[in-house]
């Protein structure tokens, strides 16, 4: 079936007992068993039966079990956020006196995670450019854990190249743990790029419209013992795992997601090549970015619903954001309705300049992400702020 279908009908792991066609909010914390040998199998996972609310439950298996469906991932963990997503996929493969090979292209809280959090316990950081080959290969060594990359980084929009990445990493025996965030699985084949494991903020896309927090470890099984340890060791001593009601609706938000991305899809590009004519736009789907052909490749036709556009100075940009009227200052991305933020003075306010220069966050960048408005009054209410 195509992916659609299956977003909307892939079965239930067990049978609904009244015939629900939608899975229901199992918002409960104990399960009852018939037995002493059943609860023992639950418990150890020789059967699957949910047994605690903190490490399994209906509504979020059936979740996880349509992602899993869509990707061909061998094992989905869901979380209740982007972050507990990959901290717990860092925290799975890493460990004192190793290193996780990575960028100064990040979110700025994944960039503290590794850069401080991660290194406290004794976990080094190796910040590179990854889209320098030689780099990235001379950056791992016998005691490097991982790669670390966003697909699509934010907000700079940097893509590199994942398959060649893939290539120098399992060569030394290291996977490559991406964040696909800004273009949903639904679209991409990361696994046939080699990349070893998924982790997505699903806060995103498939919240729908900013409804809920929660975060997927995609697994594709090339590493068996990291989904060892995030399914049965950290999920369980950490206790991140996703609430029945962010699941219900974000499974509600996974059936309407192709509907939706298409059309946030399209609007960016769009509005992408309008703004174009007025002011500097980052967008890895415009043909002129030094991205555009990489990108086109692994990730096909569409670039996403997130690009950036530069403005003379951080008052011009303050003064922008103060004008917007449809547009909402706030943050978050892929929401059914457009944002806009200034990410130096916002996600990354706490940074100091140097680091800001390092990680190519400018004082004169505006985020924007691309919603379900008509097109025409999203272009209208940026034009009227520009001045």
């Amino acid at each position: 079936m195509n992916k659609q279908t299956v977003a909307i009908n892939n079965p239930f792991v067990r049978p609904d007992v009244y015939g629900a066609l939608a899975v229901p909010v199992y918002n409960n914390v104990a399960f009852e068993f018939d037995d002493a040998a059943e609860m023992a199998d639950a418990f150890c996972n020789r059967i699957k039966a949910p047994d605690y609310a903190r490490v399994e439950n209906p509504t979020v298996t059936n979740f996880e079990q349509r992602v899993k469906a869509l990707t061909g991932a061998e094992h989905v963990t869901a979380f209740n956020s982007g972050m507990a997503a990959i901290s717990n996929t860092l925290l799975a493969v890493s460990g004192q006196d190793r290193n996780i090979v990575s960028s100064h292209h990040l979110f700025g809280n994944t960039l503290a995670l590794l850069t401080t959090t991660l290194r406290r316990f004794g976990v080094e950081p190796r910040l590179r450019d990854l889209t320098n080959l030689e780099a990235v290969a001379e950056a791992i060594d016998d005691k490097t854990c991982a790669v670390f990359l966003e697909v699509v980084t934010n907000p700079q929009l940097e893509v590199a190249n994942l398959k060649a990445i893939a290539e120098i990493a399992h060569k030394k025996g290291v996977p490559v743990i991406a964040d696909s965030t800004v273009i949903p699985f639904t679209e991409t084949n990361l696994k046939a790029l080699g990349v070893d494991v998924e982790v997505v903020s699903s806060t995103k896309y498939l919240s729908g419209g900013g409804t809920s927090l929660g975060g997927l470890v995609i697994d594709y099984g090339t590493f068996p013992e990291i989904n060892k340890r995030v399914k049965y060791e950290l999920l369980f001593n950490l206790g991140a795992y996703m609430t029945p009601q962010a699941a219900y609706m974000q499974t509600l938000g996974l059936e309407t997601l192709d509907v939706r991305y298409q059309r946030q899809a399209s609007n960016a590009l769009w509005l992408a090549h309008e703004l174009s004519k007025v002011v500097k736009v980052n967008y890895v789907g415009l043909e002129n970015n030094p991205y555009h052909a990489l990108a086109l490749q692994q990730f096909g036709p569409t670039a996403g619903a997130m690009f950036t556009i530069d403005l003379a100075s951080k008052e011009v940009c303050f003064r922008f954001l103060n004008r917007l009227q449809l547009v909402h200052r706030a943050t978050n991305l892929f929401d059914s309705r457009t944002l806009a933020i200034h990410p130096a003075s916002t996600i990354f306010g706490n940074f100091p300049e140097e680091q800001l220069a390092e990680m190519d966050v400018r004082q004169t960048t505006i985020r924007l992400s691309i919603g379900l408005e008509d097109k025409e009054d999203i272009l209208a209410d940026i034009k009227q702020a520009l001045g």
